[in-house]
């Protein structure tokens, strides 16, 4: 599976949980990136975004029998970091989304946001 598709699975978990700001950013252009894709989202409440982490990492299974290679922020439950190596989620709640500004760190990256 290539990192495109993998991105697109990440997307579709995120959309059956009601996700918002729904973003890709095609890393793959930009020189010493560590990932090929970030996909962005936010949730509204911790349960929320705890679903929405459930969610990717179960159509992720069901659709290519992969697990994570690591996830993180389960405990706190306000960004939720699911590394699959080529592609990283992050599950965000509103306000610690605009905190971080993770969109705005990697700017020269292309950019594509999921109309709900």
């Amino acid at each position: 599976m290539t990192a495109e598709e993998l991105s697109k699975v990440i997307v579709k978990g995120m959309e059956e949980k009601k996700a918002s700001d729904i973003v890709v950013m095609d890393l793959r252009g930009i020189k010493n990136a560590f990932t090929d894709f970030f996909v962005i989202c936010s949730g509204s409440s911790d349960t929320q975004i705890e679903a929405i982490s459930d969610a990717v990492e179960e159509e992720v299974i069901k659709s290519h029998h992969e697990k994570p290679f690591r996830s993180e922020g389960k405990n706190n439950k306000q960004w939720i970091l699911i590394d699959y190596v080529n592609v990283v989620a992050h599950i965000f709640l509103k306000d610690k989304r605009n905190f971080y500004g993770i969109e705005e760190l990697w700017g020269d990256a292309k950019i594509t946001r999921i109309e709900s």
